[in-house]
């Protein structure tokens, strides 16, 4: 019977041999495969990393461009009030001005036009009275010499009206 257990104890431990052999091949045929492919896997990981991203740099691309429109919305907005009130700002300060100037006695944009077209009619009369004028040659020159000399009165006439409406 010891030699039959002995018989058994060997082919059990011989067993555990195999085993442990089959195990261990394993192992290394899993290793030299792993060394093998494991080149093949990393370059797969990275094939995978540079597809997500360019994914991921598309998303932020298209992301940007959403908020570039929609800053350039606000910015456009954002200049149409500031010119409104921009334009109420002018008004307010052109008609401020406008009330110094009156205030100092300068005439208006409209008194100065209204006096350019009184010179330009008394200019177009006295056109009219110069042609009337060149028929009486001797009337002309007293005409003109009188002319002349209302001219001047009549302009400090105006400024001293001028300064009285200043001192008022």
């Amino acid at each position: 019977m010891a030699t039959q257990d002995d018989e058994q104890g060997n082919k059990g431990s011989d067993r555990i041999k195999d085993s442990a052999q089959q195990i261990w091949l394993a192992g290394l045929g899993a290793f030299a495969k792993m060394q093998q492919e494991g080149s093949k896997a990393f370059e797969a990981l990275v094939k995978d990393g540079a597809g997500m991203q360019k994914k991921t740099q598309a998303a932020a691309e298209e992301t940007l461009a959403q908020a570039q429109t929609r800053m350039a919305g606000f910015a456009s907005e954002f200049g149409t009030k500031a010119a409104g009130q921009w334009g109420k700002l002018e008004n307010i300060f052109e008609e401020r001005v406008a009330r110094a100037l009156e205030k100092l006695g300068m005439p208006s944009a409209a008194d100065h036009a209204a006096l350019q077209a009184r010179v330009a009619a008394l200019e177009a009369e006295l056109q009219r009275m110069q042609g009337k004028a060149s028929a009486a040659p001797a009337r002309t020159a007293s005409r003109k010499t009188a002319g002349r000399s209302a001219a001047p009165a009549a302009t400090a006439a105006k400024k001293t009206v001028r300064r009285n409406t200043k001192a008022g």
